[in-house]
C-alpha cells in the first residue's frame, strides 16, 4: 500500500469540490493528475500538478486555480504548509507527526509494503537472453540476463501475471556450424589429431565434452555417415548440451525462465512462419519487390533481387523487409514475426524484449510486423542492454580461454559473486554502456553500491543482536515493534529516513510502469545512505544511539526503524534478485 494514497484522494476530492463549486467542469478528466515526492526535498513533501492539468477545461491559469486549491488541502491534519511553486505546481509539507505512521505500516505490512496492484493481474511475456544456443553465456549476455530477471521481478511485485521467455534460436544456419563443430570434437574423441579448428567453426573447449560424449553413445558409427546423415543427431546432440550448460550459467545467478521456445518447432508439422505471412497477405501487406540496397552497412537479408516484401513502412519503418531468402528459406525477421504472433494467440497483449546493442536496428520492423498482425492490440517494448566492458584496477580483462573468443558469464560469477554483478549490471540504465571493474565490485567502500546496501542490511542485523543482549526481553518481531512508542523518533536524520522509506511504494510504481529495474538500485543506495548516516549520527552523539541501557521504550522505537528499513532494504534486494545478508565477512 502507498502511504501516500489517502493525500492523492485528498487532492481528487479537493478538484470535487471545484468541480461542485462551478470552478473546473463536471466532465473534466483527472487522468493525468498526480502526486508524488518533489524532486528538490527543499520544495516540500509532496508536489501535485492538479491546476496545471486542470487549468485549461477551467479556462484559468494555473496559479490562480492552485490558489483556489489550496486552501482545500490545508484543511488535512498532517498537511503543514501548501506553498504555490513555478507555474502552478502545489507542494505541501507535512507535519512531522505523520512520518511514525511510515515506520509503523512498513512493520505491520512486512514484504508486502511497497507491493501494488497496479498491474491488475494483466499477463505480460518477459523474453530475455535468448543468446544462440551456440555456446556458454557471455558477459554481455549477463547484462540482459540481469536486467530481464530483474524487471519480471519489478513486474511481479506490481501486480503483473509474468511470464519469463527463452527464445531458442534453433533452425538458422548457426545450430549446423555448431554441429559441424561438435562432429570435429568427436573425431577427436575418436584419437583423431584435428589441428587448429578451422575458420567459422566454434573453437572452444567447451564443445569437447559433447564429442566425447558422441563418441560414447555412438562409437565410430557417425564416421560411417554422410552429413546429411549424421549432420541432424549431431545437431540434436549439441543443442541439448549448449541448453543445459546456458540453464546452468543462468542458474550461477538464480535466473531460470518459465517457457523456453524453439524457433524450429514453428516449422517442424505445421508452418507457423508461412501462416503468419499469409495473415499478413490477406491484409494485403505482403507484396513482391525489389529493394534498393541500404545505406551504409550492408543488412543481412538484403538482396537484389524480386522478392516477397512486407510492408513496413506502413507502420513507420524506414523501408520494407523481406520474408523469404533466395533459397526459399525464410529470413530471421519472418520467422521473428512468427514467434510473437505466437505470444499473441497464447494469450499476451504487452510483451517485453530485451535485446543486445546490436539489434536495435531491428525494433521499428518488429514493432510494425505486430501492429499489423494484432490490429493494434498488442504493446511491444523493446528495452536494449548496452555493452559492458571488463577491466581490473582499470586494465581491460582478456577473454576467456575456456570460451575461446570472450569472457564468460560464469567466470565473472565465480570471481566475484552473483550478489555483486546482479547489482552492479541494474546500478546504471540498461541503454547506457557499462564498465564492470573486478576490483571496484569487491572494495569495501561507499563507491561500492552493492557492498554499500548489503552493509546497510547487515549493520540493522547487528544492532538487533546487540539490542537483543541488552535487553534479554527485548521481543524484536515486527508485531511486536510496530506498537513501539514511534513518536519518540524526533531527530531529522530519523524523520529523513521515515520519508525515504515512505516513497518505495510510489517508487516501485514508477520503475515498473517505465520498465526500468535500474531505480530500484538507486533507490535502495540513497535509503542505505540515510541509514548509515543515522548511525554515525549515533556514533558522534550519544543520544541519538539505537541503543539506550536506561530506556526500553526509546530502545524499542529506534530498533523498530531500523526493522523497517532493513525490511525495505529486504524487498528491493529481492526485486533485482540480490540476496540479502546478515553478516559481511
Amino acid at each position: 500500500m502507498d502511504v501516500f494514497s489517502g493525500f492523492h484522494g485528498h487532492v481528487l476530492a479537493a478538484v470535487q469540490q471545484l468541480k461542485h463549486d462551478g470552478v473546473v467542469p463536471k466532465d473534466a478528466s483527472v487522468q493525468g493528475i498526480s502526486l508524488g515526492a518533489p524532486k528538490d526535498a527543499g520544495h516540500g513533501d509532496l508536489a501535485t500538478n492538479a491546476a496545471m492539468v486542470l487549468a485549461k477545461p477551467a479556462k484559468l491559469p494555473p496559479r490562480a486555480l492552485a490558489e483556489r486549491i489550496v486552501p482545500l488541502l490545508s484543511s488535512d491534519p498532517f498537511v503543514e504548509t501548501v506553498e504555490i511553486a513555478g507555474p502552478g505546481f502545489i507542494n505541501l509539507t507535512l507535519k512531522q507527526s505523520f512520518w511514525p505512521s511510515v515506520c509503523r505500516m512498513v512493520l505491520e505490512q512486512g514484504d508486502a509494503f511497497g507491493r501494488s496492484a497496479i498491474g491488475k493481474g494483466d499477463a505480460i511475456n518477459v523474453e530475455y537472453v535468448s543468446a544462440n544456443p551456440t555456446g556458454p553465456m557471455h558477459v554481455g549476455h549477463c547484462r540482459g540476463a540481469v536486467f530481464g530477471d530483474a524487471l519480471a521481478n519489478l513486474l511481479a511485485f506490481a501486480g503483473h501475471e509474468v511470464t519469463r521467455e527463452y527464445y531458442v534460436n534453433d533452425a538458422g544456419a548457426q545450430v549446423d556450424v555448431l554441429a559441424r563443430s561438435a562432429f570435429l570434437r568427436y573425431r577427436e574423441a575418436l584419437g583423431e589429431d584435428i589441428g587448429e579448428i578451422p575458420e567459422g567453426l566454434y573453437p572452444g573447449d567447451y564443445l569437447k565434452p559433447v564429442g566425447q560424449n558422441l563418441a560414447s553413445n555412438h562409437g565410430r558409427d557417425l564416421l560411417e555417415m554422410t552429413e546429411a546423415e549424421w549432420l541432424p543427431l549431431v545437431r540434436s546432440a549439441a543443442l541439448k548440451a549448449m541448453l543445459g550448460m546456458i540453464e546452468n550459467d543462468l542458474a550461477q545467478l538464480d535466473i531460470r525462465h518459465d517457457v523456453f521456445f524453439s524457433e524450429r518447432s514453428m516449422i517442424d508439422g505445421e508452418d507457423e512462419v508461412a501462416e503468419t505471412i499469409a495473415d499478413l497477405k490477406s491484409k494485403g501487406l505482403v507484396y513482391e519487390g525489389r529493394l534498393p540496397p541500404p545505406k551504409g552497412k550492408l543488412d543481412e537479408d538484403w538482396e537484389d533481387r524480386v522478392q516477397l516484401l512486407f510492408r513496413s513502412t506502413e507502420f513507420g519503418d524506414d523501408q520494407d523487409r523481406p520474408l523469404v531468402k533466395a533459397d526459399g528459406t525464410y529470413t530471421y525477421f519472418a520467422a521473428d514475426i512468427a514467434y510473437h504472433y505466437d505470444k499473441f494467440r497464447r494469450g499476451f497483449r504487452s510483451m517485453i524484449d530485451v535485446w543486445g546493442a546490436d539489434h536495435s536496428g531491428h525494433i521499428k520492423r518488429m514493432s510494425a510486423a505486430l501492429q499489423a498482425l494484432t490490429d493494434g492490440l498488442a504493446q511491444l517494448d523493446v528495452k536494449i542492454c548496452q555493452l559492458v566492458r571488463l577491466f581490473r584496477a582499470g586494465e581491460p580483462v582478456k577473454m576467456s580461454k575456456r570460451a575461446g573468443t570472450f569472457v564468460t558469464l560464469r567466470d565473472v560469477v565465480d570471481e566475484v559473486g552473483a550478489g555483486p554483478v546482479r547489482f552492479m549490471m541494474l546500478y546504471r540504465k540498461n541503454d547506457a554502456p557499462l564498465d564492470f571493474d573486478f576490483a571496484k565490485v569487491t572494495e569495501q567502500s561507499r563507491d561500492n553500491p552493492v557492498f554499500y546496501v548489503q552493509y546497510a542490511h547487515a549493520r540493522a542485523s547487528s544492532v538487533q543482536r546487540n539490542a537483543a543482549e541488552a535487553f534479554r526481553h527485548l521481543v524484536l518481531d515486527r508485531e511486536h515493534l510496530a506498537t513501539a512508542d514511534l513518536d519518540r523518533l524526533e531527530d531529522e536524520s530519523e524523520l529523513a529516513l521515515m520519508r525515504r522509506l515512505a516513497q518505495f511504494p510510489r517508487l516501485v510504481e514508477a520503475a515498473a510502469e517505465a520498465h526500468e529495474p535500474h531505480r530500484i538500485a538507486f533507490y535502495l543506495y540513497d535509503l542505505a545512505g540515510d541509514f548509515h548516516g543515522l548511525w554515525n549520527r549515533g556514533k558522534d552523539l550519544p543520544q541519538l544511539r539505537f541503543i539506550h541501557q536506561n530506556d526500553l521504550e526509546l530502545t524499542r522505537a529506534r530498533v523498530a526503524l531500523v526493522v523497517a528499513t532493513q525490511q525495505v532494504l529486504a524487498s528491493g534486494l529481492g526485486i533485482l534478485g540480490v540476496r540479502a545478508v546478515h553478516e559481511l565477512h
